[in-house]
């Protein structure tokens, strides 16, 4: 070994349990133990994600109060999900929103035999993780572009099942999947049920954008009839909200005569250059799940047919050996 006549040789005893290049495991060293904590001995099967566990294994529960809107939510999802989420179903798209937990929580129920065999298209980052901490098997649509149910979310439908979606950001994909869906069901609470779009939704039309073009589609869009559109700024960061396909969106209000005819004013919005998706889904929807505050589910049709579903026919309320099966 060569060294320096100032710096003395130092050798290293390959010997020592703790210093040996060999031997060396990626707790051992310097620093005490508590300072590298080794993943030694996890036996988790899955992988747990960065967010709390948002579903745990269903076991028989009461029932939640009928007249809470989170109550309503369950009712419909519960509702859809056992109208359309049969054994034959393989492929299936997971919305996005606040009723959608419920949805996945039923399938969940619905037992691991049943959906052994079945693969989960997510909408989101947060169906996403609802799919990964349920322990149902995640895929993508580019790898099913041809699937049999997406059961999804919405912030208001009107008569004609034509509805508003992206409060939460993620419309471009959800467009995706609902058109990629043999079937597209969509759930919601009875504040979701509407006459015309933008009655009980007011904050507009979710417009996903190119960063870059954002001011130029803001004029375009106060000329086309929306005066009030505004960039979506973020409420616990500094800037716009930034979708999961990392663009800005902008809400747009639109006076009710021109929402009497979504269609029209979705291709207009569509049209203009730098707009990526819009928050309009028309002509799309099979059927729409709404849960009401006494217990009933109304539901909607395509084809102009409602149907109402009696509270003492509601899944909430049947035995919970019925409801539950074994995970």
């Amino acid at each position: 070994m060569l060294s320096s006549p100032l710096i003395p040789a130092v050798r290293i005893d390959d010997s020592s349990p703790i210093h040996s290049r060999w031997n060396r495991t990626p707790t051992d060293g310097v620093y005490p133990q508590s300072l590298r904590p080794s993943l030694a001995g996890q036996n988790n099967k899955y992988i747990t994600s960065s967010t709390p566990q948002l579903l745990q294994p269903l076991a028989p529960k009461a029932a939640p109060s009928s007249s809470s809107v989170e109550g309503s939510k369950r009712l419909a999802a519960w509702t859809a999900v056992d109208r359309h989420i049969h054994p034959e179903h393989k492929v299936i798209g997971i919305g996005s929103g606040s009723t959608v937990p419920y949805v996945v929580e039923r399938i969940v129920s619905q037992g691991k035999a049943m959906n052994k065999d079945r693969v989960f298209i997510p909408t989101s980052f947060q169906s996403k993780e609802l799919i990964v901490n349920g322990q149902l098997l995640l895929g993508d649509v580019d790898q099913y572009p041809v699937i049999d149910v997406t059961i999804d979310g919405a912030d208001e439908v009107d008569l004609d099942l034509n509805c508003i979606k992206g409060g939460g950001g993620c419309h471009l994909r959800e467009k995706v999947l609902a058109e990629a869906a043999d079937t597209f069901i969509l759930v919601a609470d009875y504040r979701k049920n509407s006459s015309v779009l933008g009655t009980m939704f007011k904050q507009g039309i979710p417009i996903e954008v190119v960063p870059f073009a954002y001011t130029k589609i803001l004029q375009n869009l106060h000329l086309l009839g929306s005066p009030k559109a505004v960039l979506r700024m973020a409420k616990a960061k500094a800037g716009p909200v930034v979708s999961d396909n990392g663009n800005f969106i902008i809400d747009a209000p639109f006076p009710e005569e021109m929402m009497k005819d979504p269609y029209t004013l979705l291709t207009r919005i569509k049209m203009l250059t730098g707009v990526v998706e819009v928050g309009l889904f028309c002509h799309m929807a099979k059927a729409a799940y709404f849960g009401n505050a006494d217990g009933s589910v109304t539901i909607k049709f395509h084809d102009g047919q409602v149907e109402q579903v009696q509270a003492d026919k509601s899944p909430l309320i049947e035995k919970p050996e019925e409801q539950f099966q074994s995970l």
